[in-house]
């Protein structure tokens, strides 16, 4: 045999150097240990350092060697006593030379087997079984979770909350253990978890609650070892215990999208990160995934959310986030641009040389329009003078004193980044106007018999000529019905000849229907020949009718008798023909009251309507077209039983007046999401009936037995704010939009006192209120029994200067443009309707 064969023979079959030389572990009598060598060069070296810190002589060298320790430990000096004690090992020397132990573990060499055994505290032997070498380990993926489960367990109690201390949510506080077990288990701080640090975590069986199924702490490295280098990284700790780590870029926490109306949109979800959970997509904090949405129905690839054919309902806010991880979203603002729409006033006038005339034009689009104006094709921007000038930014163009060469074809022009739009306005200069062609052609296109308030009293129904201020038109309750030949007010008995009105509607300034509860029927008056046309018999007591322009008809609610016991709902189709109206019975019971959004020039069908009963906590949204329930709409979680409602196309919120109880203070507001159908909860602080303004940019509250005036807007985001509240006295009764003639697409309000016989008035971009007090005799006594405000007050279109109010017997006129008074109508008695019939 070669010099040195013999020890390498040793060393191959595993038995270290000292031990062939016959040297017995001090602390037994059992023959050779593989690990007595490695256990006398641990004690040599913890020896060695005791002595460099400071013990002189040979004292500490004689003191370990007469103290006798187990196999898998070590004998070192206290550093405060000087005395010698046993410690199990720190690490054994990094070599594969497996061992099966008693427990039923396989180790990677002895040394780790007598060290494990010394972590323990109790006797761990040597197996010689094939099992073991076979199992590889007792551990199962069932144990394994358990593992994990104890550990967070005891990493939670080793770190408890602190007063004062906000706990975090579930997933944060995960992570948090996690990293602080972490922390605790890498003992060296080098970042990596060894084996040996597993080992030293050890789990007492006071700690337990039940049984590890033979799984320990050094298991972690067998599961979740993804590099395989044995050694665990923080990344991989959070693997093994499946905590999230998402990223969001600062730049993507929002994200602006603008698409134009029609179109399609994507918004994609930029929250990264391995294990990423499924992104849940939220709309105003409503979960959308699980909706069975008619426009939002395909969350595509890469956890997008597709809407398909946007409107401005769908403006707003939408946020994305991975399940469970509210606490990292990101904001995603759907901006809907939407090409102009535009309407010139008038289409076509003739003046005679020297009168003021005036050319308007109203523009509404996404962003807001810039108007210009053409003159037979040139730009009148170079043309302004004194005579010529441009107001309420360009939307009025004004000519002071007309001439010859004035006449022409005026082009108003819209435009906004995504479309233009366009319309003419002609104007006519000529000597007598009222004698030439271009008159009598302005005046048969139904201006003669346009443009006039319609005011059913109990005198019947009187026209008046709102810039002439007088009476044009009165049909008596002795007139007769064109088609039926009854009069339109029957007498009953001795009692004076009275009329009784309800509700009254315009059906695309042709004809008005109007109802007459005590007579079970609604009248039909024609607008072209002032003239009643005919009558439809409904159900009893008739009290409230709705024009659904988009479908043309005309709904009827009816009580049946006044306690409203028995409501009945009906619906006359084909309101614009005139004749041949067919009457359709509802399914529906127990209506109190209904709501169908109203059309502007955006939003010009409209699909859904709502029911309610006033004495349950709920809304019923129906079809407009097929008559049909679709859903219902619960607000018992806010207490609310609807009293009101009303829109807006922007952003497709609903606004729901609560009823109020007598006894407790006014219930604020309910929004309601149109594109989810659910609720949304208060409108802030916000009470009152809601007031959409004809764009419905504005919202308006206010109640009759409220002090508080309300001012919100809903902004190109599709966000409510409040711009402003007033205090008012003594409450609101009825209220109307009127155009700003100073501000280019602004709003005026005017509104009715509840029991003064001021008018007030407030300039909603500026908030400048004020009251018109040159009013009198406002009406008196109760309000009509088939409800509707005490003081009815009404605009008069889209580019009408005037409002109407009724007074005890007779009319008040106000000038819009003026903001004053113009004029008084007398002797009309207690007006329960009025109508507009004119330009959109």
């Amino acid at each position: 045999m070669k010099p040195g064969g013999f020890w390498l023979h040793l060393t191959v079959l595993g038995v270290s150097l000292p031990a062939a030389l016959g040297w017995m572990d001090p602390g037994t009598s059992r023959g050779l240990n593989v690990s007595s060598g490695e256990s006398q060069a641990e004690e040599s070296r913890s020896f060695e350092v005791t002595r460099r810190e400071g013990f002189p002589g040979h004292g500490p060298l004689a003191s370990c060697r007469k103290k006798l320790c187990g196999r898998g430990s070590q004998c070192v000096l206290s550093r405060e006593t000087g005395e010698p004690f046993c410690r199990c090992l720190e690490a054994c020397r990094p070599r594969y030379l497996p061992v099966c132990g008693s427990d039923g573990r396989l180790y990677e060499n002895h040394c780790e087997l007598h060290r494990a055994a010394c972590l323990l505290g109790k006797r761990v032997a040597v197996r010689h079984s094939k099992d073991c070498f076979l199992k590889g380990n007792m551990c199962t993926m069932a144990g394994y979770a358990r593992l994990k489960n104890v550990l967070l367990a005891l990493q939670t109690r080793r770190q408890p909350l602190r007063a004062g201390d906000r706990r975090p949510d579930p997933a944060s506080q995960k992570r948090l253990l996690v990293e602080s077990l972490f922390k605790d288990l890498d003992t060296d701080g080098n970042g990596h978890l060894s084996s040996s640090e597993l080992a030293q975590h050890v789990l007492k069986e006071q700690d337990l609650d039940g049984d590890l199924q033979g799984c320990s702490p050094g298991d972690l490295l067998r599961f979740d070892d993804y590099n395989s280098d044995s050694s665990l990284t923080l990344l991989e700790l959070y693997t093994a215990f499946q905590v999230i780590q998402l990223s969001l870029a600062p730049e993507d926490r929002v994200s602006v999208t603008t698409v134009t109306v029609g179109l399609s949109s994507v918004l994609t979800c930029a929250i990264r990160g391995d294990l990423r959970p499924p992104i849940v997509w939220k709309r105003n904090g409503l979960t959308l995934n699980f909706l069975d949405l008619e426009d939002i129905n395909d969350f595509g690839e890469e956890d997008s959310l597709y809407i398909s054919k946007v409107t401005t309902v769908h403006m707003g806010n939408y946020t994305c986030h991975a399940a469970g991880h509210e606490q990292l979203f990101q904001t995603h603002v759907l901006q809907v641009n939407v090409p102009p729409v535009i309407r010139v006033y008038p289409e076509s006038q003739a003046q005679e040389p020297g009168v003021a005339a005036s050319l308007r034009c109203h523009a509404e689009g996404i962003p807001m329009p810039r108007i210009t104006w053409l003159k037979n094709g040139m730009d009148v921007s170079a043309q302004m003078s004194k005579q010529l000038s441009l107001l309420a930014n360009g939307s009025e163009l004004h000519i002071g004193s007309v001439r010859y060469e004035d006449t022409g074809a005026y082009t108003c022009i819209a435009k906004n980044e995504v479309g233009v739009d366009e319309d003419i306005s002609s104007l006519f200069i000529e000597d007598s106007a009222r004698k030439t062609l271009a008159n009598i052609l302005w005046r048969e296109e139904g201006l003669s018999v346009g443009n006039m308030f319609y005011v059913f009293s109990d005198d019947g129904i009187v026209v008046i000529h709102p810039v002439h201020c007088e009476i044009q038109r009165h049909l008596k309750p002795t007139e007769k019905i064109f088609m039926s030949y009854e009069e339109i007010c029957p007498r009953e008995g001795d009692a004076t000849q009275r009329c009784q009105w309800a509700s009254a509607v315009n059906v695309r300034n042709r004809y008005i229907y109007v109802a007459q509860p005590a007579l079970s029927r609604v009248l039909v008056v024609d607008v072209q020949a002032q003239k009643v046309l005919q009558s439809i018999g409904v159900d009893p007591l008739p009290a409230k009718l709705s024009y659904d322009k988009s479908h043309d008809q005309v709904w009827v609610l009816s009580w049946g008798e006044m306690h409203k016991s028995q409501p009945s709902l009906q619906v006359i189709t084909e309101a614009s023909a005139g004749q041949g109206q067919h009457l359709i019975r509802t399914p529906f019971s127990g209506v109190e009251d209904f709501f169908i959004p109203p059309t502007n020039l955006v939003i010009n069908h409209i699909r859904f309507g709502f029911l309610f009963n006033k004495s349950e906590p709920a809304v019923h949204k129906v079809d407009l077209e097929t008559l049909m329930p679709l859903k219902t709409i619960s607000l018992g979680q806010h207490g609310c039983v609807p009293a009101a409602m009303a829109h807006t196309h922007l952003g497709g919120y609903f606004f729901v007046q609560c009823q109020q109880d007598s006894h407790t203070p006014a219930s604020p507001q309910l929004l309601i999401d149109s594109v989810t159908d659910s609720v949304l909860g208060p409108n802030g602080d916000v009470t009152g009936t809601p007031h959409v303004s004809p764009d419905g940019r504005f919202i308006v509250s206010a109640g009759t037995s409220s002090t508080r005036l309300y001012v919100q807007e809903v902004t190109a985001r599709g966000e409510i704010q409040t711009l402003y509240d007033l205090r008012v006295s003594p409450g609101i009764s009825d209220l109307a939009f009127q155009r700003s003639f100073t501000e280019g697409n602004q709003y005026d309000i005017y509104a009715t006192l509840e029991a003064a016989p001021g008018l007030l008035f407030l300039e909603l971009s500026t908030g400048k209120a004020g009251v018109l007090k040159n009013l009198k005799e406002p009406p008196t006594g109760p309000a009509w029994p088939w409800g509707g405000p005490r003081r009815i007050l009404r605009d008069s279109g889209l580019f009408g200067q005037y409002l109407l109010t009724p007074g005890q017997e007779s009319l008040f006129l106000v000038s819009g443009r003026r903001n004053a008074l113009r004029c008084q109508v007398a002797g009309v008695r207690q007006a329960a309707a009025v109508v507009w019939v004119g330009e959109v």
